[in-house]
This record gives C-alpha cells, structure tokens and sequence, in this order.
C-alpha cells in the first residue's frame, strides 16, 4: 500500500514524543480507523482492522450481517446484495468487505485524525493524573513560560505536556521572575478544568518551606527528624519546630547545618526570607518559650481550658518578643496553635500577679487574634474587591504593602492608602508608661519623669528591633542559646 511505511513511521514517533508505548499506539490507529470508517459506512460499523508492522500495511475488513430487511446500512446488508458476490450467502451470515486505505476521503482521513489526537490527549490527561496526584506536597521544578494576568505558566522539566501554573497569591510579593527563568515550587493540588487536570504550585505555602528543608536536611528526609509544626508570613519571616526521633540528633543543628549552610540554602531560595529553627516540645508552656525566640521569656502561665499563654519577658526583650508588626508573637502563636498573651515584666508588676486580672481584661494590646474585615470602617466596594482576591481576615493584609493593594482588581490609590491607615492604627503598640502617665498626671515632676521614661522607651524599643535583625541572621546559634536557657530554667 502507497506510503503505509511513513503513515506507521510517523505514529511511532508520535508514540515516543506522547511516552505512548508502541501496543498504545497501535490501538489508537485501530480506533482511529474505525472513526474514519464510520464517516464512510455509518455510526455502528463493525470492522476488522490489522496492521503489519513489518511493511506498514493496513489491512481492513468491514464486516456486515446479511438480513432480508435492511434496518442499519452500516453494520448491515441485504441477501440479494450479499448473493451478488456470493450465491453461497444466507440470511445470518456475516459478509467480509475488504476497505482500501486508499479509499479513505478527506473526511475519513480527518475523522482518523482527530480521534487519534483526542485519544492521545485523553492519555495524557490520564497520565499527568496518576502521576501527580499522589505528590502534593512535593517540590517540582520547572521554567517560567510566560506571565499572564499575574500568574507564571510553567512549563514542568519532566512532564512538559502537564499544565502548571503559580497563582498570585501563591507567589512570593518581593520576587519577580522572567520567562525563562528556572523555578522551584511545591505542589499544592492538582485541579480539575474541562481541558484536563491542571497543577497548582504555590512558593507561598509553608509547605514549600517544608519540601526545602527536606531537599536540604539528609535527615528530615530519611525520617529521624521530623517537622511537628510550621507557621509563615510570605518574604518576611518563618518559624519552623523540629523534633528529633533519635535522641543523639540535635533537630536544630541538623537543620540549620554547618556554619549554617543547610538553612542559608533554604534562606537564599526564598529570597531572603528569616527563618526561626525551635525544638518541639508537646509541653505548651516549654513550646510558647521556645517559639517566642529570639527574645528571652521570664515567665509563662498557662491556660489549657481556653487555650490561652500568658508570657512576661523583661522590658528589653518586649520589641524583640513582639517583632515588627507583631509579627514574632503572631507566628509563635500560630506554631503552637494557642493564643499567646504577651507582657512586659513593668505592666505586669503594674496590674499583679494574678491571672484572673488578666483573664477578665479584654483590651490586651498584644492580642493576637484574627478577626474579619467586615468588622473595619472599609468602603463596601473595598472589601468586595479584597474578598474576590482572597482575603477575608486582618492577619491576611497586616503585612501588605501599597503596592500590592492596587495590584488587586477594584482598589485605587485612594481604597490603598485607607487599608494602609487602617493597618497602622491597628498596629500601633502602646507603651504601658503613657496609661500611667494619664492616671497619675498630678505634677509636673512626675510628667517630666514619665516623659523621660517614654524617650528611654522608645530607645529601648529601637535597640531590640536592631538586635532581632542581628539574631535572624544566624538562626542557628539565637535557637539553641534559647535552647540552653530552657534547660537551665527547667
């Protein structure tokens, strides 16, 4: 037959570029025939369909039941045609017409075709889906195709017909990458969409935090230490708690390496990001004072019916123990899931000793709960346009900055600097010295002085900020100098 050789060479080497193996591929010819012939014969033939691999030569037979009364011509034919080939014939036999390759017009040819192609997408579909969805959770790497709409299209270095993509809200605000640029992300779900499945990576998701740490550290990988809890806050800081299976395996050395170097690994791919490394403890008071590092905790109460820490550092250690924002305290409450209520040793003294007072106070000015923004003095189209993007909670925007606010559809300059307002009224730390100052206001040698403890606070209040960025830069040591602490203490 005329070009059978090169119609055969041409599936194989669609076979070898789809990974479809040669016994696939010869079933997806015979059902691609078989559509070409029901162009030429009708919906419900029937057909035999053989193909020598040797010469490339098809061979075809249409076979069609022999009837006195035709009721479907394409599977059937009537006896006085049949007995024109064949005397022999008899109503029930089963007729053998031999078909051409070469009788193929265009629109079988077409049919051929697209059934082909339909049945190679449908296996590969198949494929991406076994294939990806027993590894959520896995670090994938690919290459940044494109950018659209604010997303990254990525093309997956082993599975390149799988369609992947990076949301914005899965990426990290302070990198930007260019097509072409080489890309690591963890695979967060695989989606189902009318074209097929679709694979969602996030560089966002503490989960990437943990597929880097499990890259980097032999032993997260073999499994003798273990990541127990992790809590992040997207380009500025994560605390990460470790726990160790053998007990002559340091968690935190292990992860942090020599010199550092396993945790700068893990640092430098996520652009910078701080990282504190804590042992687990399963005891919530022995945990709030390992999450609370870098800053040194003098005392920590516990409320195991509200789950509720109460933790009193000295007046040195409260910036370092709030963080930037609250961002220290925020984090160490979400590692150990409680809520952590966070004092200076001054108002601690101020207000006494006794936990009820603190229990039926309800303005903590460290309070660290979530609340949603319906319950901000926002625009209604404000909060419309947060919601359709995603965010719902205080903690979700508390560390956005202008810029990504009018990257969100439905936000203007003016929509961008309210939540920015909003944000830092929110934010706001007051100083314990400014309530005494108010109620004890009875002279004016006691206003200066109260005066004079305001300016000393305030450089307090600068030097431990200082002192966190110097602490953040070596995970290693700021974690087990916590670490010997404890056991003192304990």
């Amino acid at each position: 037959m005329a070009n059978a050789g090169q119609i055969i060479a041409a599936f194989r080497d669609v076979a070898a570029t789809k990974n479809v193996s040669e016994e696939e591929m010869a079933d997806l010819v015979k059902d691609g025939m078989l559509a070409g012939l029901a162009r030429i014969h009708g919906p419900n033939v029937q057909a035999e369909i053989e193909i020598d691999e040797t010469t490339g030569e098809f061979d075809i037979v249409v076979l069609k039941r022999v009837v006195a009364d035709v009721e479907d011509p394409s599977c059937e034919i009537a006896l006085e045609e049949a007995q024109w080939d064949d005397p022999t014939f008899e109503v029930g036999d089963v007729m053998e017409v031999p078909v051409e390759f070469t009788d193929f017009g265009r629109n079988a040819v077409m049919a051929v075709k697209q059934r082909i192609v339909q049945r190679v997408r449908e296996n590969e579909r198949d494929r991406i889906r076994e294939e990806f969805s027993d590894r959520v959770g896995e670090l994938l790497s690919g290459e940044v195709q494109q950018t659209e709409r604010g997303k990254l299209v990525i093309m997956m270095n082993r599975s390149r017909d799988a369609e992947a993509i990076i949301p914005w809200r899965d990426q990290n605000p302070r990198e930007r990458f260019r097509q072409g640029d080489p890309i690591r992300a963890v695979l967060k779900k695989v989606e189902e969409t009318p074209k097929g499945p679709r694979l969602i990576l996030s560089r966002a998701d503490p989960l990437f935090v943990a597929a880097l740490f499990k890259l980097e550290v032999p032993e997260i990988y073999q499994g003798i230490v273990d990541i127990k809890e992790i809590s992040r806050e997207v380009g500025g800081r994560t605390k990460i708690a470790v726990h160790s299976r053998d007990d002559s395996i340091d968690p935190v050395g292990a992860c942090v390496g020599l010199k550092g170097s396993r945790v700068q690994a893990v640092v430098s791919e996520l652009g910078g990001e701080r990282i504190d490394i804590v042992p687990w403890h399963p005891d919530p008071e022995v945990f709030a004072r390992r999450a609370l590092a870098p800053a040194n905790v003098t005392k920590v109460l516990v409320d195991p019916e509200r789950q509720v820490v109460t933790a009193i550092v000295d007046e040195d250690q409260l910036s370092l123990a709030i963080g930037r924002n609250g961002q220290n305290v925020r984090l160490a409450s979400q590692l150990i899931g409680w809520q952590i209520d966070l004092y200076g040793s001054r108002e601690w003294m101020e207000k006494g000793a006794d936990l009820s007072l603190f229990s039926a106070d309800g303005d903590d000015p460290y309070e660290t709960s979530d609340f949603p923004l319906s319950e901000l003095d926002l625009p209604k189209q404000t909060l419309a346009a947060l919601g359709e993007a995603g965010y719902d909670t205080f903690l979700q925007i508390i560390d956005m900055d202008r810029r990504d606010f009018l990257g969100i559809d439905g936000i203007g300059e003016v929509g961008a600097d309210r939540l920015l307002e909003v944000i830092e009224e929110l934010t706001v730390v007051e100083e314990p010295e400014e309530e005494a100052s108010d109620e004890e206001a009875g002279s004016e040698d006691e206003t200066a002085d109260e005066d004079d403890e305001e300016e000393d606070g305030d450089a307090d209040e600068e030097d431990p900020t200082a002192a966190e960025e110097d602490g953040d830069a070596e995970d290693g040591d700021s974690v087990e100098d916590t670490e010997d602490e404890d056991e003192q203490e304990g």
